[in-house]
């Protein structure tokens, strides 16, 4: 029997989305520089003779927990390994075990992070060969951030989240991390996004334009930032006082609550981050990009 494979499903920031008006299914296009960061999920996976048991759980030093009562059905690891034994027309039983750091409804697409690394785990563990073009294709069907998953790490990303132009960094990039107690219910954050009337199309010249730039003087935006705002008001307090704290501009990623700070380096973003959370009392961290 193979021996378990280990994974790890690391976090994604948007440094710059632009959102377009939903088309007439009610989706959304978009354009946005994405990059992988240093906070990580591990997923445990290993064959079995013939039951999938699935146990998710928090890992002991991750920085915001929640409950996780979702049904497993709803799960989108879950969701992949179902799509992969529709896939292979055969079952492919697993003890999956996830032990997660990324916190819940931050905007971090911890979960699509975990769905897409199933995909590949499981493909990987059973031999099934399937090409990567495929893997991402079986990807959106689950969710549109999770092809994203499959680029080494910064890529720009538009039409609903499955068409991917890798866009390598030239250096790491170093960024404060900030994870309020918050939730924000993406459905509900693009719900307000549509009572902010948008005439233009998703500005992918403006998300190029933000990545090939230095974002460490400028350039990072987001159109659902006022809209996670205004669902959750107490995000907007949150990111006033981080700015407060240290005197730089604080961004959110993708529908939010997750927060961040493009730093100088390694040490200040570690300094930035005990600002916020010694001042505050705010979950924050310096993170890297991967890749």
């Amino acid at each position: 029997m193979t021996d378990p494979i280990i994974y790890r499903c690391p976090a994604k920031v948007n440094l710059a989305l632009s959102v377009g008006p939903p088309r007439d299914d009610g989706f959304h296009p978009i354009a946005s520089w994405m990059v992988a960061v240093d906070l990580y999920d591990d997923l445990l996976v290993e064959p079995t003779d013939g039951e999938t048991t699935f146990d998710i759980g928090w890992a002991d030093d991750a920085p915001v927990r929640s409950t996780i009562d979702w049904p497993i059905e709803k799960d989108l690891a879950y969701r992949a390994h179902k799509l992969l034994e529709a896939e292979a027309g055969r079952t492919l039983p697993i003890a999956v075990t996830f032990r997660k750091r990324i916190p819940v409804g931050a905007g971090l697409a911890g979960g699509s992070s975990n769905g897409a690394t199933m995909l590949q785990t499981i493909d990987e563990l059973f031999d099934l060969q399937l090409p990567t073009e495929r893997l991402i294709e079986l990807s959106t069907r689950l969710g549109s951030d999770l092809a994203f998953f499959f680029t080494d790490g910064s890529a720009i990303v538009t039409g609903l989240g499955e068409q991917l132009q890798p866009h390598a960094l030239d250096e790491p990039i170093d960024l404060c991390l900030i994870t309020p107690r918050l939730h924000c219910n993406t459905g509900a954050v693009y719900r307000m996004f549509d009572c902010m009337p948008v005439e233009r199309a998703a500005d992918e010249a403006a998300v190029r334009k933000a990545a090939s730039g230095d974002v460490r003087v400028g350039g990072c935006f987001n159109d659902l930032a006022e809209p996670a705002c205004a669902v959750e008001p107490m995000l907007s307090e949150a990111r006033a006082s981080a700015a407060q704290a240290t005197g730089r501009v604080v961004h959110i990623t993708g529908s939010g609550a997750g927060m961040f700070i493009v730093a100088e380096g390694d040490d200040d973003a570690r300094a930035l981050a005990d600002r916020v959370a010694g001042e505050l009392g705010i979950a924050a961290r310096a993170v890297r990009t991967i890749g």
